[in-house]
């Protein structure tokens, strides 16, 4: 009997979409595929894979509009999806031009022993699986592929089930390369595909909920391979009395609504000094006021739809245990419920505090809730007030002063003077705090090399009798 899923539309709240929910013994057979594959892919070498990973990208440029448009019919949202596109394609250049350096062979050097040589040398893990999320749905399934695959790995990747719709077409843009076509697929399906794919792969990279993430480990511990994990955040921002408000306001604006707040860099919680709270506050409500939803069409406004159900629910319990407990909303404050479709206005708040779920925990939405504090070392206190270290941010009147906030908090990218800068600036490494993540960095070289085991070739170069052997 064929598993199928429906798949609703974050517009029209309509199942118009169904994906087929694969058996364990055919991701078996895909991935036995992959591996027999990924052994011409490993030899043919890097010019030649860089060579089809550049005929792929001249594909994705020729199938662009009907992959934005399954884009936007995954996501309801317009801006972001051209966004994404964008970003894949700036990727793959960047990682190509990058890899010849970062994958050659080491020259040989001698050892603290003259007459032992070493040489590392680099050998790709045979089958990378990828287990993506559901809020850029292109991006974030090809963030850690691409490198991967330049790399000499083999890719098999389980997207979210709630955001199918980008597979088949850009399954279309695979199929022209043929040497690319045979180590690189996606599987559609649920959890549970997810899942499965982890007992047939030997690394795992895994973006999304803390709780999903902590299974995915645990799972791949169990088969004793490596695990990459990028998981959630509740990113702070902290804007000191010096700092330029109307940068500041701007900056945080877009940080924490881009994409209605559904984005691993969105700004969640923002303290303010308290002399300048009713200041930021009047200029950040103003210009969130200016923000329109992307209703009745995807060029109507910036702010696309809540694209998952779940999250929906989540953002209306945050925001009615917020003002339960006192408080104060200067505009938006509404899930609304428009043609099935779920949809939020930036929502500026004050009045919090850390008894509430809206500053402690993920709420995934275009909420701004604004705290005072009146002392540098109780800001930071309360930034790193969290089981989450993901990112954050930092604005004062000096770059030096705001380093001297940024050094303190327990993060893994943080923006000077600006926000959310981590998804411009690959070269970057860094590694989440906490609960938000595990395992080396996907940004910088460390993002390419991780896909590479080192080996060490040691070469004894002379035929003299090593000094510890045991005397004749």
């Amino acid at each position: 009997m064929v598993n199928q899923m429906k798949i609703r539309n974050p517009r029209t709240g309509i199942n118009d979409y169904f994906i087929t929910q694969p058996t364990v013994e055919q991701i078996a057979t895909k991935c036995l595929n992959l591996r027999s594959a990924q052994i011409e892919w490993e030899k043919c070498g890097i010019e030649q894979r860089i060579q089809a990973i550049q005929q792929w990208k001249e594909t994705i440029f020729s199938h662009r509009e009907k992959l934005i448009q399954a884009l936007v019919n995954d996501t309801g949202r317009l801006i972001e999806s051209r966004l994404e596109m964008d970003s894949v394609t700036n990727s793959i250049d960047r990682w190509c031009k990058l890899a010849p350096q970062l994958l050659s062979t080491e020259s040989t050097k001698t050892t603290t022993i003259q007459f032992i040589q070493l040489q590392n040398q680099f050998s790709p893990y045979q089958l990378v699986g990828i287990i993506s999320p559901w809020n850029f749905p292109l991006l974030l399934s090809l963030i850690d592929a691409i490198p991967a695959l330049i790399a000499g790995c083999a890719v098999a990747i389980k997207p979210s089930e709630i955001t199918p719709r980008f597979i088949q077409p850009l399954l279309d843009t695979i199929a022209n390369i043929p040497l690319l076509c045979d180590v690189f697929t996606y599987i559609e399906g649920s959890g549970e595909t997810g899942a499965a794919l982890i007992e047939y792969v030997d690394f795992i990279c895994f973006t999304g909920s803390v709780a999903t993430g902590k299974k995915v480990a645990e799972a791949a511990a169990k088969r004793f391979i490596p695990a990459c994990l990028e998981l959630g955040g509740k990113d702070p921002a902290i804007v000191l009395a010096s700092a330029d408000l109307e940068l500041a306001t701007s900056a945080l604006l877009w940080a924490s609504v881009v994409n209605a707040g559904q984005s691993c860099l969105s700004i969640e919680r923002i303290y303010v000094a308290e002399s300048i709270l009713i200041e930021f506050i009047t200029k950040l409500t103003e210009k969130a006021k200016g923000l329109k939803l992307a209703y009745p069409n995807v060029e109507s406004g910036e702010i696309g739809p809540i694209i998952s159900t779940k999250q929906a629910e989540i953002i209306r319990e945050h925001l009615q245990d917020a003002v339960a407990k006192g408080a104060v909303i200067h505009c938006g404050g509404n899930v609304e419920n428009l043609d099935g479709g779920f949809w939020c206005l930036p929502t500026v708040l004050n009045h919090v505090n850390h008894s509430m779920k809206i500053m402690t925990e993920e709420t995934f939405g275009p909420i701004i809730p604004v705290m005072s504090f009146t002392t540098v070392e109780e800001a930071v206190k309360l930034a790193n007030d969290t089981i989450y270290g993901l990112s954050a941010a930092v604005f004062a009147g000096s770059e030096a002063e705001a380093l001297a906030v940024a050094s303190q908090i327990n993060a893994g990218g943080i923006s000077i003077n600006d926000a959310g800068l981590t998804a411009f600036i690959n070269e970057g490494e860094k590694n989440s705090f906490k609960f938000s993540g595990l395992g080396a960095s996907r940004m910088g070289v460390d993002g390419m090399k991780r896909f590479m085991r080192k080996k060490s070739i040691l070469s004894k170069v002379n035929s003299i009798i090593n000094p510890w052997w045991f005397k004749s």
